[in-house]
């Protein structure tokens, strides 16, 4: 039976966290978690904060629980999820991996992963009803054990470049360097435009060290050059340095403490601010290495990212290429608060920042909107891992897979 619930108000500003976890820019939309004392609750009585996050359930024993979905309306299996799941199960049927994983008292093989997605092919261009006879749904317990997920976005930017340095366009984007022998340099000997003088590792410049440092904590973006042709570089891995997040160290300066940490606004900061742009930028020594690729965005797993579909998650506790179902958090402006609609989501990216059962990040896209978008998304929501019953034909009646 649903659960009882009701919002809990008191609610503090969040701040910035790494990895395309940025508040909008045009405001601070994001809830903390409260300092405060909770208050008491009645057996069995679920409350729900302003960003989504639940308390007073019982704690989960394992990290995946079973859970019934019988009452859940599964979301339109659309053309573009349809797609989505074709190039998902085709990269499965490619590995034919076979072996099980074991996920807490769980457990998962690709033969299950691949399943779940022919199971919900079969309901394509549809609503699923029924589809719950067929697949088990599985809730993952959150980093809290009761369920909670923090829901945040990504994106790949587009940043403006030359193939040439020239005013205002300094700024090397750079490939990474082969044959090196011992530590690689940090970031300020590399952008002091030493450490590979000579080398040949420039694959473009940028007017903005801004521009470059956003793209490299998306791990990928596309550039765009003077005649509007524009060129994927896809990661191509780190100088190996401890990364320290730029937004923290804004935040706890007392220059930025007002600042509006997402990547407009930390332009806004250090145009106001530029003599702090060389001292912050070179306290994070974490450097990101980039190769032109003429592929599109993919996910870790060489799968095309598609937007509002792919995730990036920990593979220790979501298998890639696992179907999920999402109660996935919409922040409202108006009551400032969370609502949360069901959607299918495809587990097919992994991150730096994304730890644990209780962090996923949600892909939005390509360019400034996306990025936008991205920014917004820091919200409590849940997830339940899709596999398949013992018996997998679909039911009398409904629609077959087409090929």
């Amino acid at each position: 039976m649903p659960l009882p619930m009701r919002i809990y108000l008191p609610a503090v500003i969040l701040g910035f966290a790494m990895c395309a976890c940025r508040p909008s820019e045009s405001e601070q939309l994001h809830v903390e978690l409260e300092t405060e004392a909770l208050p008491a609750v009645d057996a069995g009585e679920v409350f729900m904060r302003r960003d989504g996050k639940r308390f007073g359930i019982p704690a989960f024993k394992d990290i995946y629980q079973p859970a019934g979905i019988d009452t859940i309306s599964f979301p339109f299996l659309d053309a573009t999820r349809v797609a989505a799941l074709r190039r998902q199960l085709a990269l499965l049927e490619k590995s034919g991996r076979q072996k099980n994983r074991r996920i807490g008292a769980l457990t998962v093989s690709e033969t299950h992963l691949r399943e779940t997605i022919r199971l919900l092919l079969q309901w394509q261009h549809t609503y699923p009803h029924g589809i719950n006879h067929y697949l088990d749904a599985w809730q993952i317990r959150g980093d809290d054990r009761r369920g909670n997920v923090l829901f945040t976005g990504y994106y790949t930017p587009v940043i403006p470049v030359r193939s040439e340095p020239a005013h205002p366009y300094i700024y090397p984007v750079y490939d990474r360097p082969r044959n090196w022998e011992g530590p690689f340099p940090t970031r300020k000997e590399i952008e002091s435009g030493k450490a590979f003088k000579g080398m040949g590792l420039e694959l473009a410049y940028a007017k903005d060290p801004l521009d470059i440092y956003f793209m490299q904590l998306q791990g990928s973006g596309y550039v765009e050059y003077p005649n509007r042709r524009k060129k994927y570089f896809a990661y191509n891995g780190t100088n190996r340095h401890p990364f320290r997040s730029m937004e923290s160290l804004i935040r706890n300066h007392p220059e930025g403490e007002a600042a509006v940490l997402s990547p407009g606004g930390m332009k806004r900061f250090f145009n106001s601010n530029p003599h702090l742009l060389d001292s912050l930028m070179h306290r994070n020594p974490s450097y990101t290495f980039f190769s032109p690729s003429n592929r599109a965005p993919e996910g870790s797993g060489g799968v095309p990212l598609t937007s509002m579909i792919s995730i990036a998650a920990d593979p220790r506790y979501i298998p890639p290429g696992s179907c999920l179902l999402a109660e996935f958090p919409e922040y409202e402006p108006n009551s400032r608060s969370v609502k949360h609609r069901y959607a299918i989501l495809l587990a097919q990216d992994t991150g730096g920042a994304i730890r644990g059962p209780g962090r996923v990040d949600f892909y939005t896209g390509i360019g400034a909107d996306a990025g936008k978008m991205a920014s917004r998304i820091r919200h409590y929501g849940r997830l339940w891992l899709l596999l398949p019953r013992e018996r997998t034909a679909p039911p009398f009646g409904a629609p077959q897979a087409v090929n």
